[in-house]
């Protein structure tokens, strides 16, 4: 009995860690990748202290229909908007000047976050197969609300 309870143990251990996860990459990544092979970006624009953000993460992008349509149609990026990535996008370098390293809570704002006109945390952005930004989708959607929009 006790060999079987460990068979079992092990193989929903092992179901979940092969679990369908988004391919997250940075900005910089994706353009690279979209000149090689073009197609769309979708961009998940977070901050460390957002509540709704972190609920996108943990439920709606863990369903696994939004995961499997997310890497098959898209680059995906996560990208922080008071973070320090330095992005080349369309011939200029945007980066966080002011980020303090030290802050608990809310920092600066990057300034590839003022290039896109981000209106509130989250959003997401779709980049078509050229790089060319669309409209943000801007909140915290459920799976089933996120599906019509990608």
């Amino acid at each position: 009995m006790k060999k079987y309870l460990l068979v079992f143990v092990l193989a929903i251990g092992s179901f979940a860690a092969t679990a369908q996860e988004i391919k997250w990459m940075t900005f910089n990544e994706a353009i690279a990748a979209q000149k090689k092979n073009p197609k769309p970006i979708f961009m998940d624009v977070y901050t460390d202290w957002c509540g709704p953000c972190k609920m996108l993460d943990k439920n709606t992008f863990h369903d696994p229909k939004i995961v499997e349509l997310v890497n098959k149609n898209y680059y995906a990026v996560k990208f922080n908007g008071e973070g320090t990535d330095v992005i080349n996008y369309k011939g200029t370098t945007f980066k966080n000047a002011n980020h303090n390293p030290n802050s608990k809570g809310r920092n600066s704002i990057h300034d590839f976050t003022t290039y896109l006109q981000l209106r509130g945390y989250p959003s997401m952005y779709i980049f078509d197969a050229k790089g060319d930004v669309k409209s943000p989708i801007v909140g915290y959607y459920t799976a089933e609300q996120l599906l019509p929009m990608l």
